[in-house]
């Protein structure tokens, strides 16, 4: 699994930083109306195959379907909505959202291709009923996942992402860091420089 990835509030974003070399991106769109988000997720699946990167596309499991996108991330009130038969018949790959050890279980149960894991720092996305997870529950969880790969997100930087990949993450997604950088194309470099050094 890509080491650095990406995740996008908007098509507009997506457009001007796949080009620099990102290969694994998330389109999470926000209260867009049905037809605004149709268009940016067809924007962003044809960017995205046009540069090599594979797409996943956050809560919209059945937009995913009808756009062929073959990679969704579903968070755990979507897991409640969500037709698991329909996506793994359709061979969409699915990343699952995970806090604590109950949701754990529940997301391993349901084989997904990644488990995500967070706020690992404070956040400024959103407001978020869980503390910040920390290293040692990074190393914890990879020890529980074991073969599944572990995305790790929630306040991350670029210093920050090297620490959870130490820890046993497979992976450091970001939003705030690059969404609210002066020039979202120089963090991004930083980022694809800083997670290279990895090992």
């Amino acid at each position: 699994m890509e080491k650095f990835y990406l995740i996008t509030g908007t098509a507009d974003l997506l457009e001007r930083l796949v080009p620099s070399g990102v290969k694994l991106v998330q389109l999470r769109v926000k209260d867009a109306a049905p037809d605004d988000l149709r268009a940016q997720a067809i924007r962003a699946r044809d960017c995205c195959a046009a540069h090599g990167a594979q797409l996943i596309l956050n809560d919209y499991w059945e937009l995913a379907l009808e756009l062929g996108i073959d990679f969704v991330h579903l968070g755990q009130e979507d897991m409640d909505r969500a037709d698991f038969d329909a996506l793994r018949k359709a061979g969409v790959r699915y990343g699952l959202s995970t806090h604590d050890g109950a949701e754990l279980d529940r997301a391993l149960a349901l084989e997904p291709a990644y488990v995500a894991l967070g706020p690992v720092y404070p956040t400024l996305l959103k407001q978020m009923k869980w503390a910040p997870q920390g290293l040692d529950r990074v190393r914890d969880w990879k020890q529980r996942v074991g073969q599944t790969p572990l995305v790790a997100i929630g306040g991350l930087t670029p210093e920050r992402a090297l620490g959870v990949l130490e820890a046993g993450a497979d992976s450091a997604a970001v939003v705030t860091d690059i969404q609210q950088a002066d020039s979202p194309e120089a963090r991004t470099g930083e980022w694809l420089a800083s997670v290279s050094q990895a090992n």
